[in-house]
C-alpha cells in the first residue's frame, strides 16, 4: 500500500509554492510527485514518461537544476492517484519513517516561509 503526503497550499503565491515543492522533490529520490501544474499537462503520463521532456520541464520551471536521467524517470507519479482538493503530493516509494516525514516538513517550512504562504500536510496510506 502506498503512502502519500498531500499538501494544500494557502497562498498567494501558490505557483511559487508549487515550484518550491518541486525543487524539494528533485533531491528526494525516495518520493515521486504530482501537482496541479503537472496534472494540467495534456496527456501528462505520456509526456513525463520521456526523460528528456521531464528534464526540460524541470529546467524551465525551476531554473538551473541538476536532475539526473534516472530521476527524470521516477520523479512524476505513475500511480494514477488523484490530487483531489490538494495542490501537491509526495508519494513515498517505501513506508516513510517518522524521521523522514519530519525532515520533509522541515524542508517545506524552510522553502515556503519566505513566500509568506501557509500549507497543511496530510499523510495517508
Amino acid at each position: 500500500m502506498t503512502t502519500i503526503s498531500y499538501i494544500k497550499i494557502y497562498g498567494p503565491p501558490v505557483m511559487k509554492a508549487i515550484r518550491e515543492l518541486e525543487k524539494i522533490a528533485v533531491d528526494m529520490p525516495e518520493v515521486c510527485i504530482m501537482d496541479t501544474v503537472v496534472a494540467g499537462v495534456p496527456d501528462y503520463m505520456t509526456a513525463f514518461s520521456d526523460p528528456d521532456y521531464t528534464s526540460i520541464y524541470f529546467t524551465q520551471a525551476l531554473g538551473p537544476v541538476e536532475i539526473e536521467v534516472e530521476r527524470c524517470d521516477t520523479i512524476i507519479s505513475k500511480s494514477g492517484q488523484k490530487l483531489g482538493e490538494y495542490d501537491f503530493f509526495f508519494e513515498w516509494f517505501t513506508e516513510p519513517k517518522m524521521e523522514q516525514l519530519n525532515e520533509l516538513i522541515e524542508k517545506i517550512d524552510e522553502a515556503l516561509t519566505p513566500l509568506g504562504c501557509k500549507y497543511t500536510i496530510t499523510t495517508e496510506k
